[in-house]
């Protein structure tokens, strides 16, 4: 079977990543939470927002991981290259695509968000994060590192558990 160009594996991973954020961003920002006049919450919520993420990974990973692997993500890249599953001259191309396509998918979102009338980026909180007297749950930066850095290493742990020539065929 022949192998996809550099162009190719590019331009699927920057479709997959410009999904996962779109889909999974656009989700969070534009329908996580709704209050009516009545001040009933609408919306989907916390777990609406993680099938969102999760559903946006599935449909990239189908539809363009034949392609370029469908890492959509600098730390799946970089952690299959630890891995010595994806070769390092690869990384860096890859890593500039994605930011690039999440980029693009977050103007898109703000574009969106902005033509609701009377939209303000800075007093709406718009795709705001952080952390300290800016983190929802009033944690430190400290806190906020440990959590990425111990979820990321499990998801790229799955990832790589789930794409092991051992794990059975079409477990990925």
């Amino acid at each position: 079977m022949r192998q996809p160009s550099l162009a190719a594996k590019l331009g699927a991973e920057a479709l997959g990543t410009f999904l996962l954020v779109f889909g999974g961003c656009g989700a969070a920002i534009l329908a996580a939470k709704f209050l009516t006049d009545d001040d009933v919450q609408l919306g989907i919520g916390f777990v609406g927002v993680s099938l969102a993420f999760g559903l946006s990974v599935l449909v990239g990973a189908y539809a363009f991981g034949h392609v370029s692997g469908g890492h959509f993500n600098p730390a799946v890249t970089i952690g299959l290259a630890i891995a010595k599953r994806f070769e390092w001259k690869g990384v860096l191309p890859y890593i500039v695509t994605q930011l690039v396509a999440a980029s693009l998918a977050g103007a898109v979102l703000f574009a969106i968000a902005s033509g609701k009338q009377g939209f303000n980026a800075v007093e709406s909180g718009f795709a705001s994060n952080g952390y300290g007297d800016r983190s929802p749950g009033g944690y430190g930066l400290v806190a906020g590192l440990i959590i990425e850095i111990v979820i990321t290493a499990v998801f790229v742990y799955v990832i790589l558990g789930a794409t092991d020539d051992r794990a059975p065929k079409g477990f990925a």
